[in-house]
């Protein structure tokens, strides 16, 4: 499968854990990494105030801002795109980082055009304790069924990403 070089190799995702450490988590990420705001403890008005926080920290290093909400939300924030389900509210010129955790889920960003897929969980996480991993054969089985890039996500880590010798992942504590 050819990768779209244009999509970054590395991916911080956000939530409640990491917000007290996000500016400096973003600070340490390469020049032209993906961001990926989440923050859904946060009600619309906090949300929408903390994403307009972290905006500038993102455009100065040339990172991809995206946001877990829809096509409209992204594009009046200012964000270059969406993450999680498809919308069929697509906003020209947004990307969509699609997610999937199966051969079905993969199908559905193929036919639907996402600019990329998040394929988790790889490894055990924090976020979904005791939940069933991919692991690294099966990982491999699905991004090999993917016309697009595919990010690996779920307990990465950079020795973790290493040892699954992908070249795209993300993560929230591993990069936190």
């Amino acid at each position: 499968m050819a990768q779209d070089q244009s999509v970054p190799d590395i991916w911080l995702l956000s939530d409640e854990r990491n917000d007290l450490v996000l500016g400096d988590a973003i600070r340490r990420l390469p020049p032209g990494s993906g961001f990926v705001f989440r923050h859904d403890h946060l009600n619309a008005e906090a949300r929408a105030a903390r994403f307009a926080q972290i905006l500038p920290l993102l455009r100065g290093a040339g990172h991809w801002a995206i946001v877990s909400d829809s096509f409209s939300t992204a594009e009046a924030w200012g964000a270059d795109g969406v993450y999680g389900a498809h919308d069929a509210h697509a906003t020209a010129g947004l990307r969509w980082i699609a997610t999937a955790h199966n051969e079905a889920e993969i199908a559905h960003a193929n036919e639907y055009g996402a600019s990329a897929v998040m394929l988790s969980p790889v490894f055990p996480t924090r976020s979904h304790p005791g939940a069933a991993t991919l692991g690294i054969a099966r990982f491999r089985e699905l991004a090999a069924l993917s016309t697009i890039p595919v990010i690996a996500l779920g307990g990465m880590t950079p020795e973790r990403a290493r040892d699954l010798d992908w070249p795209r992942w993300g993560a929230i504590d591993g990069l936190s």
